[in-house]
C-alpha cells in the first residue's frame, strides 16, 4: 500500500474498484488525472490486455475518456483522462480540474509528474493543495510566502497555492520539491520556479529542514541543462555575493583562528564562541544570497515517456 493513499483507495470500493486497481486510480487522480496504458501496466506488473479492459471499464462507467493527445505530441498513444466527479469526490479531491487538456505543456507536466511519483511511490507526498498549505503552516510558515498565483474570473479572484501542481513531499526531516520540464528547450521556466519557491526554501532551512530538489525530464539535454541550474542553487555563496561588512567579519574571525590571535578571539568570548559567530554569519550570508540552502539536488529521466516527440507551435 502506498502510504499517502492509505484509506483513500478504499473509498473507491462503492464504485466497483478494489485492490491495486483502486490504488492506481487514486494515484492517477491525485497526481494529474491523466495517464498512459504503459504507466498503468508498469504499476500493476500485469499483461497490457488486463489494463486495456480496465481502461474500457472506466470509460464505460462514464468517469473517464481515452483520447488522442493535443496537437504537438506524438509517439505516446492515446491518453486516459479521469474526469468523473464522483471519483474525485469519493477521494476527497473534489476541487480537481477535469476539463479537456488542450495544452501540450500541461499534459506533459502532468504525465511526467505522475511518472516520477510512480517511480517513488513511498515518499510522503502531499497530493492536494489544501494538504500542502496545511503542512507548511503547521511548521509555522505563513502561506503568504508559498508559491502562488491569482486567477481572475467572473466570480472574482481565485488564489491558488503551488499552481503548477508539481509533486511535493514532506516529513519531519526533509522536504522534496519536484520540477518537471515539459520540453521547453530552455532553463527559464526552471529558474522562475526556483524564484517562486525561494522564500519557502529559506523558511524551511531556518527551521533545520533538509531540502531536496529534483528535476524530471525526458532527454539528456534537458537533464544536463537542469543539472547545471540546480548545482548553481546548491553551491555556497561566493565572496562577491556576501555583503561587505559580513564578509569582513567572517574573514577577521578566520584569520584570528588561523593565527591564534588571542586578542581578537577574546573579543568574541574565546575560540568556541568565535567559531559559533562565524557559523552564524555564514548561515546568514547563505540565506541572504539564496545559495547553499538546498541539501541535495538530482535529475531523473523517464523511460516510459522517453519516446514522446514534441512540436511546439
Amino acid at each position: 500500500m502506498i502510504d499517502h493513499l492509505l484509506g483513500r483507495a478504499k473509498a473507491l470500493e462503492p464504485l466497483g474498484w478494489t485492490g491495486r486497481r483502486a490504488e492506481w486510480i487514486a494515484l492517477a487522480c491525485f497526481h494529474g488525472g491523466v495517464f498512459t496504458r504503459a504507466q498503468w501496466t508498469d504499476f500493476l506488473g500485469s499483461h497490457h490486455e488486463k489494463v486495456r479492459r480496465a481502461v474500457h471499464r472506466l470509460v464505460a462507467q462514464g468517469v473517464a475518456v481515452e483520447e488522442e493527445p493535443p496537437g504537438g505530441i506524438a509517439g505516446i498513444g492515446r491518453i486516459c483522462r479521469i474526469h468523473g466527479r464522483r471519483i474525485y469526490r469519493a477521494l476527497g479531491a473534489g476541487d480537481r480540474r477535469r476539463r479537456r487538456i488542450t495544452s501540450t505543456e500541461v499534459l506533459m507536466r502532468r504525465l511526467l509528474s505522475l511518472d516520477y511519483v510512480l517511480e517513488h511511490p513511498n515518499l510522503p507526498w502531499l497530493p492536494t493543495e489544501a494538504e500542502r498549505v496545511a503542512a507548511f503552516e503547521a511548521l509555522g510558515i505563513d502561506r503568504e510566502i508559498l508559491p502562488q498565483r491569482v486567477y481572475q474570473g467572473a466570480a472574482g479572484n481565485l488564489r491558488r497555492y503551488f499552481p503548477l501542481r508539481l509533486p511535493v513531499a514532506l516529513d519531519d526531516e526533509r522536504a522534496v520539491f519536484v520540477y518537471v520540464d515539459p520540453g521547453h528547450g530552455t532553463a527559464t521556466a526552471l529558474r522562475s520556479w526556483g524564484v517562486a519557491h525561494s522564500e519557502l526554501w529559506k523558511a524551511l532551512w531556518d527551521r533545520g529542514c533538509r531540502i531536496e530538489v529534483v528535476a524530471v525530464s525526458r532527454t539528456l539535454d534537458e537533464a544536463s541543462r537542469a543539472r547545471t541550474v540546480l548545482a548553481n542553487w546548491a553551491r555556497a555563496p561566493r565572496p562577491s555575493e556576501i555583503d561587505e561588512e559580513t564578509g569582513r567579519e567572517i574573514d577577521r574571525i578566520h584569520q584570528a583562528i588561523l593565527k591564534g590571535d588571542i586578542r581578537v578571539l577574546h573579543e568574541y568570548g574565546g575560540l568556541q564562541a568565535a567559531m559559533k559567530r562565524s557559523a552564524a554569519l555564514t548561515k546568514q550570508a547563505r540565506r541572504r544570497a539564496g545559495r547553499g540552502l538546498i541539501h541535495r539536488t538530482d535529475t531523473w529521466r523517464t523511460s516510459r515517456l522517453a519516446g514522446t516527440r514534441l512540436r511546439w507551435w
